[in-house]
């Protein structure tokens, strides 16, 4: 008997749209609970740690996107073959986690000069570091993260493509051919592509 998953977020795509593009290529069901500003504070007592995304499996509760998104992969067959590749798809899934964080400082600050700042590091010193690895990491594995396979981290990865694309106004993996074949490889998918076609609109 299939589990009965209820996903927990605000009304965002952020850090639970991982969690979707895996149950979207698995086709697995589940209740998609956008939570309102307004019912936040009496729900996030019941939170594993105050945080969302929250996944409920047959009414437990699991938090934290990535050990979500770890969980799921292993449910459903989105790991690699052996503990080295999981090792590098982790290692990599933090690295982009790190750049999420940079990009997050940078697109939440209010001031102008320190914000122009931000972004021109971001765009001359963190991006290309990070980009630059992960290019040559997929180049080297068959045009995936670890393994030659398709795993959650390839999802990982391009969810978190299009957020740093919206959240810098541009298109980061332009100049990285491999990360940009890869990214267009999973929004072809035909599960996640009919995702994109009809989740709900959000911000970022």
């Amino acid at each position: 008997m299939a589990p009965k998953y209820k996903l927990f977020y605000f009304p965002f795509r952020v850090i639970a749209e991982p969690i979707r593009f895996i149950l979207a290529y698995v086709g697995a069901e589940y209740e998609d609970i956008r939570v309102e500003w307004d019912d936040w504070p009496s729900l996030k007592p019941d939170t594993p740690y105050g945080t969302l995304p929250v996944l409920e499996v047959d009414g437990k509760k699991l938090g934290q996107s990535i050990p979500i998104c770890r969980y799921l992969a292993k449910q459903h067959g989105l790991l690699a073959e052996n503990d080295w590749d999981n090792a590098q798809i982790d290692a990599a899934v933090d690295a982009i986690d790190d750049l999420r964080w940079s990009i997050k400082d940078f697109f939440f600050e209010t001031n102008e000069s320190r914000k122009k700042n931000l972004k021109e590091k971001l765009i001359k010193e963190t991006i290309p570091f990070h980009y630059a690895k992960l290019e040559a990491l997929v180049k080297n594995n068959g045009g995936y993260l670890a393994g030659g396979k398709l795993t959650w981290g390839d999802l990982y990865f391009t969810t978190m493509q299009e957020l740093f694309d919206h959240d810098l106004e541009f298109e980061i993996t332009r100049d990285y051919p491999h990360l940009a074949t890869l990214r267009n490889k999973v929004v072809n998918i035909p599960s996640i592509k009919s995702w994109i076609e009809k989740r709900p609109k959000a911000e970022r």
